[in-house]
């Protein structure tokens, strides 16, 4: 199977065995790391979840199942090592839900060019309209162009 289709496939098989976990599929990586490959599948909560984290033993369920299914279906032709885990605290902002989710949340903004004289924001996540990315700043809305935005991460606070 060509390197391309794997982490859609992965997808597949994990469809199912999510769907009554409160569990989603949050990112697929399959890559070559120094001399090896890695296939790392990161999981979420549904957003009707009743806790926003994703538990250890989740993890340890999802990762004995899909090791099962791939040594039954046989999908990867090499050595890889499989990796679940949750996409932390500080997660990246990459789905349309994320924006809905962490709306109200602490988020840090990092863009490729300069707005206001500034590439790094830190503020509160507004929400996120077309293409338009807004955070409240010190109590000023400030809108940044999807477009413009190489990073956006919810802010890890104590």
């Amino acid at each position: 199977m060509a390197r391309e289709d794997i982490p859609g496939k992965i997808g597949e098989i994990l469809a199912d065995f999510l769907a009554d976990k409160e569990l989603d599929i949050y990112r697929i990586v399959y890559k070559k790391e120094g001399p090896g490959w890695v296939l790392r599948v990161f999981l979420d909560k549904t957003m009707d979840a009743e806790n926003e984290y994703v538990s250890i033993d989740e993890c340890e369920a999802v990762t004995g199942y899909l090791s099962d299914k791939l040594d039954e279906l046989d999908l990867i032709d090499r050595s890889y090592n499989l990796e679940v885990s949750s996409p932390g605290l500080d997660r990246e902002l990459i789905r349309e839900s994320d924006y809905v989710r962490f709306a109200g949340r602490q988020v840090e903004v990092k863009t490729y060019e300069q707005i206001n004289g500034k590439k790094n924001f830190d503020g509160i996540l507004v929400g996120k309209e077309g293409d338009i990315v807004t955070i409240d700043v010190g109590g000023e809305r400030l809108e940044i162009p999807s477009g413009k935005i190489s990073k956006i991460n919810l802010a890890v606070v104590f």
